[in-house]
Formats: structure tokens, C-alpha cells, sequence
């Protein structure tokens, strides 16, 4: 679970890096510190993170299409590699998947109606 949202930031922050040749000079250097998130007004959602000395992950989220994308930017040779992309449109419409008690549904069973 926690691999796959941080390849659905991963893909948001790709997006961003291909769609502005801008971005793609700021997003590669930023090499130090966590995540970063930028957003292209309501189009894309992107969300960056450097992985140890090898790769910068990006993550281009597009809420229109409800669309993830996760690429791997190479810090030594800023090449970009597209690693996953997947419609979560279906995954969001879950009430839960691979989690604890107690479980949405026993949650709303004590609030009070």
C-alpha cells in the first residue's frame, strides 16, 4: 500500500516535469530534502521525492482523469523512465483495502445518526 501511493505521487510529479521544460530543470534540482508537491492550476497534481543517490521519484496525479503516473528520474544522467501508470478511479470508490480495525463500517456504527 504505502509503494503504491508513493508511485501515485511519483506520477503526479512526472507529469508536471514533461509538461514544462521549466519544471523539468527545478524538479531535477532538488535533490535535497522530502517530497515536493506542485500543481498546475486544477490539471495536474505533482509530487517529487529523491530516492538515495540513485533516482528522483515523480509522481502526476490528474484529478480530471483520475489517472496516476510514477516516473523515475535518473540524477545522474536526468533521464526519465515511466514506471506505472493506473486509472484510481475504482480504487477510491473502496471503503477500505488491506487496513486495520476498526473499519470504516465500525466507525460509523458508533457515531450517532
Amino acid at each position: 500500500m504505502k509503494m503504491a501511493v508513493l508511485g501515485f505521487l511519483a506520477g503526479v510529479g512526472v507529469v508536471m516535469v514533461l509538461g514544462v521544460e521549466a519544471d523539468q530543470r527545478v524538479a531535477f534540482a532538488q535533490r535535497a530534502g522530502g517530497p515536493t508537491a506542485t500543481s498546475a492550476g486544477d490539471a495536474f497534481v505533482a509530487v517529487q521525492t529523491t530516492v538515495g543517490d540513485a533516482y528522483q521519484q515523480v509522481v502526476v496525479i490528474d484529478p480530471r482523469q483520475q489517472a496516476m503516473s510514477v516516473y523515475h528520474v535518473d540524477l545522474k544522467t536526468g533521464r526519465i523512465t515511466l514506471k506505472s501508470v493506473r486509472n484510481i478511479r475504482w480504487d477510491l470508490q473502496m471503503l477500505h483495502y488491506n487496513g486495520d480495525n476498526p473499519l470504516p463500517q465500525e466507525i460509523r456504527s458508533l457515531l450517532p445518526s
